[in-house]
């Protein structure tokens, strides 16, 4: 095996043929200034270097021995269907063509190849591939461009919810922030308070459907020593807390009618009452309050104060769903996919074709929320470097209908939580028993090669 050049190309290609001397003409006959050649006259030796390089383009025989070019062809398209793979052959037949076709092969040649032809097929592919590099470039520096105070989209609904959270946050005593579960209200929230003359004040948060009835106020509003049982100290309420900042009053659909009374009051006067004192005491706060639920609903059957929803509701910015902006998906995926890949340094480019057609096809019930907790999990248990189906919870491979990892039984199937090193390590003691301990075969039920399952093997005192 050898590669060329040293420094880092934009693109790579792997050449598999077990005659020496094929190898040596097309690496030569294919190299550039930027182009990496991976070359190996094993075909288990080039899916090991498949796996480890993740080439965009692979060149491999068709007749070898160990491995077809067939059956390589089977394994890349596993691996990761976005590669490109040329089949070649002295033995022709349309049969065999058809069925590498089938199998995902960008071309098939026949052997002897004309140079010409090989560098004009190789060429176009090798532009396709700098075309997706560029492509994934551009998709990083789109995100940081359409990213809002921590909100990311570049839709006409986003664009619009950022419109209004600059032109409310000067000005705005109380705002109610509307959407469903997962779409990003406290985020909005957030960015109110640090786009506001508050924003040096403090941020206080309380969600309302956590709060047990009987403490409502009390966490709100203060108390005063001895004012209930158990109340052996004065206590300053969160608003209080949050004078001179903002008070995120996260669910608020859930504030108890009693408990809604008393924060009209605050909203209409800028003042608190502590349980069990007599005095007012006057707070310089700015309230964002948020729900899941249709208030005017609520309103009409007498579950929620209607002075208190139209006191709230002057100013209103209401989040749409994750399916009525589909073509944020894909920069959601990327900030995600970078903000995990830093928390848990790995070098992550990316996501297969095949995965983003599984989450575009997906409903998202959930929203930004669910397809930020299935990407940080991709994230974790993928040991590649493009996140693929298999590496996403279980719903969503089973939308994918495809289980690379068949022939194991992950960790952490049942419902049981396991950390990413157990996790590991179980998958790998799992592959090498499938195996019967042959540590190629191994290797490839992980999609990994053979020096970085080693590397595992020490690692986790296999």
């Amino acid at each position: 095996m050898r590669s060329r050049p040293t420094h880092r190309p934009s693109v790579s290609m792997v050449i598999i043929d077990d005659n020496p001397g094929s190898l040596e003409l097309l690496s030569t006959a294919l190299a550039g200034d930027d182009i990496a050649i991976f070359t190996a006259q094993d075909p288990e030796e080039g899916l090991d270097l498949i796996y480890n390089k993740h080439p965009h383009l692979v060149l491999t025989d068709l007749v070898m021995p160990k491995l077809s070019g067939i059956q390589v062809l089977e394994h890349v398209m596993e691996f990761d269907p976005a590669i490109d793979v040329i089949l070649m052959t002295a033995h022709y037949t349309s049969e065999t063509a058809v069925e590498a076709i089938k199998k995902g092969a960008s071309d098939y040649l026949n052997k002897p190849v004309s140079l010409n032809v090989l560098r004009e097929r190789v060429g176009r592919l090798v532009e396709d591939a700098r075309r997706r590099e560029r492509s994934l470039q551009l998709e990083g520096e789109l995100t940081a461009a359409n990213e809002f105070q921590g909100l990311v989209g570049r839709s006409p609904r986003m664009w619009e919810v950022y419109s209004r959270i600059r032109r409310i946050a000067a000005h705005y005593r109380s705002v109610l922030v509307t959407g469903e579960t997962g779409t990003g209200k406290d985020l909005v929230a957030q960015a109110l308070h640090r786009l506001s003359p508050a924003s040096p004040g403090h941020y206080v948060v309380l969600n309302c459907s956590a709060v047990v009835e009987t403490l409502f106020e009390s966490e709100l509003f203060g108390h005063l020593k001895g004012s209930f049982t158990g109340a052996i100290t004065d206590k300053v309420g969160m608003v209080e807390h949050a004078h001179g900042g903002t008070l995120f009053l996260d669910e608020i659909g859930d504030m108890p009618l009693s408990t809604q009374a008393k924060m009209l009051r605050v909203l209409q006067n800028q003042e608190v009452q502590r349980v069990g004192s007599l005095a007012t005491r006057k707070v310089d706060i700015r309230i964002v309050a948020a729900t899941n639920h249709d208030l005017k609903t609520a309103v009409s059957q007498g579950k929620f104060r209607e002075d208190l929803y139209y006191r709230l509701s002057m100013v209103e910015i209401h989040l749409p769903r994750l399916t009525e902006r589909l073509e944020d998906l894909p920069l959601l995926q990327r900030h995600f996919i970078s903000k995990f890949a830093s928390q848990y340094k790995k070098d992550i480019r990316g996501m297969t074709q095949r995965a983003q057609i599984v989450l575009t096809s997906h409903s998202w019930p959930g929203n930004v929320r669910e397809l930020e907790n299935a990407i940080g999990h991709a994230c974790i248990m993928t040991l590649n470097d493009m996140i693929d189906v298999q590496d996403f919870p279980d719903y969503l491979q089973s939308m994918g209908g495809v289980r690379p990892f068949a022939q194991i039984q992950a960790p952490g199937q049942t419902g049981e939580s396991v950390s990413f090193e157990d996790y590991e390590r179980t998958l790998i003691q799992q592959a090498l028993a499938t195996s019967n301990g042959n540590q190629s075969q191994a290797a490839r039920l992980l999609r990994i090669g053979r020096d970085a399952l080693r590397y595992k093997m020490k690692k986790h005192r296999l």
